[in-house]
């Protein structure tokens, strides 16, 4: 069980699936939370409801990402944790300009992660003496890159890159590592053939759901001697 803190855990992207579960889980156990949020949905009432603090942020422009950093400076003194878990995931055969799309996706992987990691090293180091740590959520697909999210892929081994070098300039006050989840949960609409076709590129062949991905969250806020590390949450996927 994760060692509760008074200091926050922000999770950018807090407001659906992942980001959601984990934001909910993380309440449940009396831990503060602040989510960062784009578009307004329903969840944001059961979040409300439980205590997290939901956070109105546009990710597309630094702008944007600059504002957020700003809220979080002047509600906080401190912060426990970042979870950098906003994500997008276009592709090259929908059709969008190809500047345009490796500038979205750089963007939100990459940019945004790169500037909330320096306009808030200040709360993180605040926490001392207890712990401070930032996560990022890469994918599985930064290992083999992809046939057909080659922009996507590329900003989240960026992200992954990231991971290695925050952790050497915050070490240190500040543990920094990444999750690399492959198939986690399905999207509605996703047909019985794309979800077996997903399945069997694992060797586990199970949807794990979110929950696994809050395990591991808790086992890196845990862990006092981790650090600059990339840890795979793929089933196996890496050596099938």
């Amino acid at each position: 069980m994760l060692k509760v803190s008074k200091s926050p855990i922000v999770i950018t992207g807090g407001a659906q699936r992942i980001g959601f579960h984990c934001a909910l889980r993380l309440a449940e156990i009396g831990q503060p939370v602040v989510i960062s949020y784009r578009t307004p949905r329903d969840t944001l009432e059961k979040l409300d409801k439980a205590g997290v603090s939901c956070i109105a942020a546009d990710f597309s422009q630094p702008e944007g990402v600059e504002a957020f950093a700003r809220t979080l400076n002047q509600r906080f003194d401190k912060i426990r944790a970042i979870i950098h878990n906003a994500s997008s995931w276009h592709t090259e055969s929908e059709g969008i300009d190809p500047a345009d799309l490796m500038q979205r996706m750089t963007q939100i992987h990459m940019v945004t992660p790169y500037l909330i990691n320096r306009l808030c090293h200040k709360l993180l180091v605040a926490n001392k003496p207890e712990a401070a740590d930032i996560i990022h959520i890469t994918d599985c697909v930064v290992e083999k890159g992809s046939y057909s999210h080659i922009a996507y892929s590329a900003s989240k081994a960026g992200m992954d890159n990231m991971t290695r070098s925050f952790a050497k300039n915050y070490a240190p006050d500040i543990k920094v590592n990444a999750v690399a989840p492959a198939l986690i949960m399905f999207n509605e609409g996703d047909t019985p053939d794309y979800q077996q076709h997903a399945l069997n590129k694992s060797l586990l062949k199970i949807e794990p759901g979110p929950e696994v991905v809050f395990e591991t969250l808790c086992f890196l806020l845990n862990s006092s001697y981790i650090t600059g590390r990339t840890i795979g949450l793929d089933g196996g996927r890496h050596i099938k």
